[in-house]
């Protein structure tokens, strides 16, 4: 496979696995490019590179630097802006779980809290129910919040060191 091809492939990939994460397939695509790109690119050269529109490409870039995973330069002497992307993987991840965590789990986390505390007769077998779901679900919940913010402040070596320590 010629690098070329390679570099599409990734591409593509990349854009299916970020629908998994939950933004768009062009996002995640634009997001490929930028790692895979050795300079910051201008918004031409991604609309080149992908095909395009200027307000898609636009939009996902704004979308890309809120989640803080591009960020943009300007060059001096040049009115373009230019774009890049981190290509440490491990930032790359943290910052997708920091933000999937804003987004999705903390959220869940209010309101499973918030039904944690509805009152009921511990005799009638659907609060009791819907208690003991209601509970497990918030305790799962509350472990992988504690998981995640482990996560984003740790070191890669000692995160996996620490993952790995538990499987053995």
């Amino acid at each position: 496979m010629e690098l070329a091809e390679a570099k599409q492939k990734f591409i593509e990939a990349w854009g299916k696995l970020g629908s998994e994460w939950g933004i768009n397939r062009t996002m995640a695509q634009v997001h490929a490019l930028l790692l895979i790109s050795p300079e910051a690119l201008t918004t031409e050269e991604i609309m080149e590179a992908l095909s395009i529109s200027r307000g898609n490409a636009n939009m996902n870039l704004r979308d890309l630097i809120g989640w803080g995973l591009v960020e943009k330069q300007h060059k001096a002497g040049e009115r373009k802006e230019y774009f890049f992307a981190d290509k440490d993987t491990w930032n790359i991840a943290r910052q997708v779980a920091k933000e999937r965590k804003k987004r999705e789990l903390d959220p869940v986390l209010r309101v499973l809290d918030e039904l944690s505390k509805v009152k009921g007769d511990e005799k009638d077998i659907e609060y009791k129910t819907f208690n003991k779901s209601v509970t497990d679900i918030n305790k799962l919940a509350k472990n992988v919040d504690k998981t995640l913010e482990t996560m984003l402040k740790a070191e890669e070596n000692w995160f996996w060191g620490s993952i790995f320590k538990i499987f053995k």
